[in-house]
């Protein structure tokens, strides 16, 4: 079996919370579309194997309990899916033994539930996703709403032409030939300036005719805020619901020269806020794709 016959990997995080396995179920679509082992994995946090008021052996006992239930979670979900998941259990910070792991299985993937950030206890589970998309170095699809169709209709591509549009496409090409979606990108207008306006839409039209031209059906769209103190963010949430998005698509660390571990604000209030999934893609580091050139 050479390289390229290889199954790939896709990591999924399992805390036994709903939201979790709603997003271990999205992975096993995912999995049949890309030929991919899925690789379940159980972090026994940092805190409990630091702390002081357990023994030695208590802490042996736990970790036993511990690797027993993610063998039977496994054995079980492994049946009602049809699939053979893989078990891998470990100790430590969570967001780093996700990120950790992920590298060693060279994952595809990592897909995980993240209950947003609207509540004390849900800003803890948000900040974890939240910590794996900025460190990790693989693309993170991240799972929040709770109901989700089956495959990927449309694909979301919300496009700043400033920045990494050229990266975005290819990743959104790959996805949409894989599926058989619509690509529907986007573009939310902050300004009147006629200039901008008039250099945004020719963008958008190449942009558009470059996807076609790749075999994909594709749609570009200006919108603008029409309810008046929208975010970014919630102005591309609101045409990914009227649209009936899958997936969006947003790419992270955008602003490598100033740190390597940097989600821009309209990323992060994505990830947050939207019910639909979110696909985190990596720029590549020191690559120039601040113009879109398709040929």
């Amino acid at each position: 079996m050479n390289n390229q016959d290889k199954p790939g990997a896709i990591l999924v995080p399992i805390d036994y919370s709903e939201q979790s396995i709603i997003a271990l179920e999205q992975a096993v679509s995912l999995s049949k579309v890309f030929n991919s082992e899925i690789h379940i994995l159980n972090v026994v946090s940092e805190e409990f194997s630091l702390s002081k008021l357990f023994d030695d052996s208590d802490k042996l006992a736990f970790e036993k309990r511990a690797e027993a239930k993610i063998k039977e979670f496994v054995a079980e979900k492994s049946k009602v899916y049809g699939v053979d998941l893989k078990p891998i259990q470990v100790h430590g910070k969570i967001y780093e033994q996700i990120v950790n792991t992920a590298d060693i299985i060279n994952a595809q993937f990592i897909v995980m539930g993240t209950a947003g950030s609207s509540s004390l206890k849900k800003k803890f589970i948000g900040s974890n996703a939240l910590r794996v998309v900025r460190e990790s170095h693989k693309p993170v699809i991240t799972i929040k709403g709770k109901h989700h169709r089956k495959g990927c209709q449309n694909i979301v591509l919300p496009l700043d032409l400033t920045k990494e549009t050229k990266e975005k496409v290819a990743k959104a090409i790959e996805f949409a030939k894989r599926f058989g979606s619509i690509i529907r990108v986007v573009s939310v207008l902050l300004t009147n300036d006629e200039f901008i306006v008039n250099r945004l839409t020719r963008q958008l039209d190449q942009v558009k005719k470059y996807i076609m031209e790749q075999g994909v059906d594709c749609t570009a769209e200006i919108v603008r805020d029409t309810k008046g103190g929208h975010s970014l963010a919630d102005s591309i949430i609101d045409y990914a619901t009227k649209t009936k998005g899958d997936l969006i698509m947003v790419m992270t660390q955008q602003e490598q020269e100033f740190t390597d571990y940097f989600i821009g604000s309209s990323a992060q209030g994505i990830i947050n806020s939207s019910d639909i999934p979110v696909l985190s893609i990596i720029p590549t580091p020191k690559k120039d794709t601040t113009v879109f050139h398709p040929y």
